[in-house]
This record gives structure tokens, C-alpha cells and sequence, in this order.
């Protein structure tokens, strides 16, 4: 079998997920042990920042929910910026 190229490989891996996920009944089950495993990054994060210091698990969660929001915001500026950067390339090859 020839070598495929790159286009090629994306779209045979896209076929895949995309197939993978139409036979997924339990979409959330599927997911649960990586959003888990996540939240206890969060979490261990939390407790590191608070280190030394007497909180509650409670005060860590509420952390732990601040660090996972800063973190998606800060995703979506860097995805912002990137689309504005895209079209800005765009509008000079255009104009």
C-alpha cells in the first residue's frame, strides 16, 4: 500500500473519530475518566498555589473552578487573536 500524505492521513483519521462517535451510545461515560483525571489536575494545582496554608476542600474546589476558568479564557483570547491574525492575512492577500 503507497504511502498516504498528509491530507490524506487527516482524513482517514477523521473518518475514524468521526465513525467511533456515531457507534458511542454513552458520549459522557466515554469521556468521564479524562474529565476526572482533569479536575484532579485542577485540583492538585489548587493545592499547590495554597500550599502551607490551612483551607478546606471546599476553598481548593473553588480555586480549582477559578484555574479551570482563567484557563479557557485564556484559550479563547489565544483563539481570538488567531482568528483576527487569520483575517487580517486574509484582507492584505485580498486587498
Amino acid at each position: 500500500m503507497p504511502a498516504l500524505t498528509p491530507e490524506q492521513r487527516r482524513l482517514r483519521a477523521s473518518l475514524g473519530a468521526h465513525t467511533s462517535w456515531a457507534n458511542t451510545r454513552d458520549r459522557r461515560a466515554r469521556t468521564a475518566a479524562a474529565r476526572e483525571a482533569r479536575w484532579q489536575k485542577w485540583l492538585d494545582e489548587a493545592r499547590k498555589i495554597h500550599e502551607g496554608y490551612d483551607v478546606s476542600d471546599e476553598f481548593i474546589e473553588d480555586v480549582a473552578r477559578h484555574l479551570q476558568k482563567a484557563h479557557m479564557q485564556r484559550m479563547a483570547l489565544k483563539s481570538a487573536r488567531a482568528r483576527a491574525a487569520k483575517a487580517g492575512e486574509r484582507k492584505a492577500a485580498s486587498g
